[in-house]
């Protein structure tokens, strides 16, 4: 098991679970140093005055919040300490809710939470409420000296905490869509098209079967180089351009996929849509 992040408990009512955060995932980014050409020797940065150009040690250093182009507010450690959260071994629950109602973007980074071997009884009692009752916990941990709004979810028999975004984090959907632009409404056909292009490709999610096929090809190229392999680049791949014919290429994508395009089906009713799609998340 990865090293325990934080160790303490969760608290809904009167009933106390002793639980430790663990690491739910890990960076497989492929990660370089800068070399000096020539000698490979590394490159480092040095912290260094925008005005005097020479290096500034860390006990001269102050955090400032620029207010207007220039112009800074100063904060100290002790101005900091002052307002930093209260460590605390407890994340007490706030509110269930069901998972349907959170979106996705509120989502941040994900932590297993284990249970102490002691508290076995009381974690499971969690674990299997909240997944027959398909709810969420909100509440709130401070880790790191940092406290996060958190949602504790089961899955798979176990507990996992998330943290989450903040509301004024998330940013306004307004201005996206073009104003002034065409009407861009879909045909009826268009739209038949389109569903059966979807159902065409619709299937279970398998995670296993996506991989960052950009990172485990420059693995593969750094394998060979070290390896005293000479490597030719190969000329870059044009990319499509834009689609213009949105028929025509509804068309090419549902034969590509192996089905036939045919009649436009009927448009269902908003209701409907969407009660099948409450059933199938």
């Amino acid at each position: 098991m990865p090293s325990a992040i934080w160790t303490g408990s969760i608290s809904f009512g009167l009933v106390a679970v002793p639980v430790k955060v663990v690491s739910a995932t890990k960076s497989r980014d492929v990660r370089f140093n800068q070399l000096e050409e020539g000698t490979n020797a590394r490159i480092r940065y040095r912290k260094v005055s925008e005005v005097s150009g020479d290096e500034v040690s860390n006990d001269r250093i102050r955090k400032g919040y620029e207010i207007s182009p220039g112009q800074y507010v100063v904060v100290d450690d002790e101005e900091m300490r002052s307002l930093a959260p209260r460590a605390s071994r407890m994340i007490e629950i706030e509110d269930f809710v069901d998972l349907d109602d959170i979106d996705p973007l509120f989502f941040e980074q994900p932590y297993y939470l284990a249970p102490d071997t002691a508290a076995l009884k009381p974690y499971r009692l969690l674990v299997e409420a909240m997944a027959e009752l398909r709810k969420v916990a909100i509440g709130r941990v401070v880790m790191r000296s940092k406290e996060s709004l958190v949602a504790i979810r089961p899955l798979d028999g176990v507990l996992c905490l998330e943290t989450m975004r903040y509301a004024d984090e998330v940013l306004p959907r307004e201005g996206l869509l073009p104003e002034d632009a065409a009407p861009a409404e879909p045909s009826e056909k268009e739209m038949g098209m389109a569903r059966q292009l979807i159902e065409a490709l619709a299937g279970h999610f398998e995670p296993e079967r996506y991989h960052d096929e950009y990172r485990e090809q420059l693995l593969g190229l750094i394998d060979r180089k070290a390896a005293g392999e000479e490597i030719v680049a190969e000329p870059a791949v044009e990319e499509p351009g834009k689609v213009v014919d949105l028929m025509a290429a509804l068309e090419a994508s549902l034969a590509r996929a192996g089905a036939p395009a045919a009649e436009a089906e009927p448009a269902k009713p908003a209701k409907r849509r969407a009660a099948r799609s409450r059933k199938s998340a």
